[in-house]
């Protein structure tokens, strides 16, 4: 992914978006300050961040984002963006000793099985025109949460 430039519209953006850092710190690694944005940025904030970033950066984005900053709806969302209905799983953060826990549980593994077989079926799978998943997808909420329906 190619490095987002800092402007005086980018650090404004990147000051709303991760607010606990330097906006030049948070520019520095693109993966991690889009994970946020995919997450924390508003309307505003996007279109400066579109200028820079193309399809395919988002794309990148998605597979090699931190776990634990994209939320489960944000994840849904740009993964229905970018084309890809059904998302693929989501990264799970873990918060014990990483290698430790890793190692004992195998939950590392079964990640990488489940992003795989992901993988596997989206290759299997004919291109997804993106305005028919999000149609779809929207069909698919209207059932199971739409008008009329509690929980």
């Amino acid at each position: 992914m190619k490095a987002i430039p800092v402007t005086s519209l980018t650090v404004e953006a990147a000051r709303r978006i991760v607010w606990f850092e330097e906006p030049e710190k948070a520019l520095a690694d693109p993966v991690r300050f889009m994970a946020y944005a995919m997450t924390y940025a508003r309307h505003k904030d996007m279109q400066i961040i579109r200028q820079y970033v193309c399809d395919e950066d988002f794309r990148q984005a998605l597979d090699r984002a931190p776990p634990g900053i994209i939320d489960p709806r944000s994840w849904a969302y740009w993964n229905l963006k970018m084309g890809r209905f059904p998302p693929p799983p989501l990264r799970q953060r873990t918060f014990s000793d990483r290698g430790a826990a890793l190692k004992t549980s195998g939950a590392e593994e079964r990640r990488r099985a489940g992003v795989q077989q992901w993988r596997k079926i989206r290759e299997q799978m004919p291109p997804v025109d993106a305005e028919d998943a999000r149609r779809r997808a929207a069909r698919q909420w209207r059932g199971n949460y739409g008008r009329g329906k509690r929980t």
